[in-house]
């Protein structure tokens, strides 16, 4: 009887973990929490100070906002464009985002395209292209 009964609750068991993952593959996630940043630099290639910075997802027209940027801001000229938090809202193919900066010392705007994707079934957010620094002229 005992080994019946822990072969039921060893089935019900095995049943309830492949319900939850049907639309995924069985992944094991890591707890790091994965962030993209870009560099913008002054014309010569030193890290420039912005007054302004926005991230655009060009397919959802959302401003992306991260909850690390007062951290990552301690490296003059290094800003975080998506990270783990922006998961769910990336898909799983990629998504173009939009990210702009304007000079504090020339008042310059510049803007680049980075493609990230994420979605539900992602661990993590990855990087699949686009420019990791924005030069001002």
């Amino acid at each position: 009887m005992k080994k019946t009964l822990l072969l039921l609750l060893f089935a019900a068991l095995m049943g309830s973990c492949k319900e939850e993952n049907q639309d995924c593959e069985n992944k094991i996630c890591t707890e790091v929490f994965t962030s993209v940043t870009i560099q913008f630099v002054d014309n010569k290639g030193e890290a420039a100070e912005l007054k302004s910075y926005s991230v655009v997802n060009e397919r959802t027209g959302e401003v992306l906002k991260s909850s690390l940027s007062a951290t990552v801001n301690l490296i003059k000229g290094t800003y975080i464009v998506a990270d783990d938090g922006h998961l769910l809202n990336l898909s799983n193919d990629g998504d173009q985002l939009k990210v702009t900066g304007t000079s504090m010392e020339t008042n310059q705007t510049k803007s680049a395209s980075v493609k990230i994707r994420g979605g539900k079934c992602a661990c993590h957010i990855e990087k699949v292209s686009g420019a990791s620094q924005i030069q001002f002229d």
